[in-house]
């Protein structure tokens, strides 16, 4: 995966969430301990962090604070999304195919990054659609490219984007319940060793 990705995640985020800012957005995201407004500011946080951890390289040892201010309006909150995921997108281009960067659930390359950007922005944006009552439905083969990098032990099932809402604990699927332990794979698919992770990783 590459920046473009993490691009089109924003934009369709912005897409979906730019007609609903005159809603209200302290609502509660149900089954989340996030209101809208806080989950579309953690939304944009993840791929800023990324940004910063794919160029600082694998070691856990910068002392960044970033943060999205939840409290901020909803046009700035969308802004602060856009421009995370540009950032995310330049550190992922710019970067050799072959750069690791720091995560908790491994070290991950540029396209482990851009596809957990992605991740972020769909499933969240998701969660804002809920809190408000509305249905986000992204782009199938950019929910396949997601669910493909980052869970590869998941089939499509039933839809990729179903697939992948399940894969991040959001819904059932038949004979798939939700796993509230999840993990990614964001090391190189030539690592992953075949096996489910869950969170927390392994030591």
């Amino acid at each position: 995966m590459r920046g473009d990705d993490v691009r089109s995640a924003a934009s369709a985020a912005d897409h979906f969430l730019r007609p609903l800012m005159g809603r209200d957005w302290s609502r509660a995201v149900p089954g989340l301990d996030f209101t809208v407004a806080s989950v579309v500011a953690h939304a944009a946080a993840g791929p800023l962090w990324y940004a910063a951890d794919l160029v600082n390289g694998p070691a856990d040892d910068a002392a960044f604070d970033l943060r999205v201010m939840p409290g901020a309006e909803p046009a700035a909150l969308l802004a602060s999304l856009r421009t995370a995921a540009g950032l995310c997108a330049l550190a992922v281009d710019q970067l050799p195919g072959t750069a690791r960067g720091y995560h908790p659930a491994g070290s991950a390359d540029p396209s482990g990054f851009a596809a957990m950007a992605c991740d972020e922005i769909l499933v969240h944006t998701y969660d804002a659609g809920t809190g408000l009552g509305e249905e986000f439905l992204p782009d199938p083969g950019l929910a396949s490219r997601v669910l493909a990098r980052l869970f590869p032990w998941r089939q499509p099932g039933p839809g990729p984007w179903q697939a992948l809402l399940s894969a991040n604990g959001r819904i059932d699927l038949p004979g798939l319940p939700r796993t509230p332990n999840w993990q990614w794979h964001c090391a190189p698919l030539a690592e992953w060793d075949g096996e489910i992770p869950s969170w927390p990783p392994a030591p």
